[in-house]
């Protein structure tokens, strides 16, 4: 069996068990004499599953500001003016890749240019590629930054091993030479 087949076998065993406990949310209450308590807990098992599905179906459309706050804030990064989102995407069960682009004022795009040209690992001699875990061994547990400037923009990447058999944690953070645009990029492979 490969990959496909266990994961459509783990969805139906999901969705049977599902099932089941709306079932029995209902079927119990109502053994005991309390019939509508037992019509509202299911329906309300009902939509709690209706809304998780959702909000899976949904995880790009409902990614706010305090969402790029938060993940800018664990790699180092505040933006102190106000910004907007011009893009957002997240996709991948096995490898997971989330990607969006901030449209940022010129004072956080400044600020954080220096802060990147001043990081005591800041180079300048990279041209166009460069990707952080060839250049880190994959079960140190100390975490690398890697900041550099290429021909279009300024970069700031963030690896660190999770242990063994945990994909690793690599961030990719980015700003554009010619525009007011931020991209971070989140990649587990």
């Amino acid at each position: 069996m490969d990959i496909i087949q266990y994961f459509f076998l783990l969805l139906f065993a999901i969705g049977l068990t599902v099932i089941g406990l709306v079932y029995l949310g209902y079927w119990i209450p109502k053994k005991l004499g309390k019939r509508k308590l037992g019509i509202i807990f299911s329906r309300t098992l009902i939509l709690g599953v209706a809304l998780l599905i959702l909000a899976c179906i949904f995880n790009d459309i409902l990614f706010f500001k305090w969402n790029a706050r938060k993940y800018l804030v664990e790699q180092g990064i505040g933006l102190h003016d106000d910004f907007k989102i011009l893009y957002n995407e997240s996709s991948g069960l096995f490898d997971y890749y989330h990607k969006f682009e901030l449209q940022i004022s010129d004072s956080d795009k400044n600020r954080l240019i220096n802060e990147i040209k001043s990081a005591e690992n800041f180079t300048d001699t990279i041209t166009t590629y460069f990707y952080l875990p060839d250049h880190k061994n994959r079960n140190t547990k100390n975490p690398t930054t890697a900041n550099y400037e290429n021909e279009h923009e300024y970069k700031s990447e963030f690896y660190k091993s999770n242990g063994k058999g945990i994909a690793p944690t690599y961030r990719i953070i980015s700003i554009s030479k010619k525009e007011n645009k931020l991209t971070f990029e989140d990649i587990i492979d």
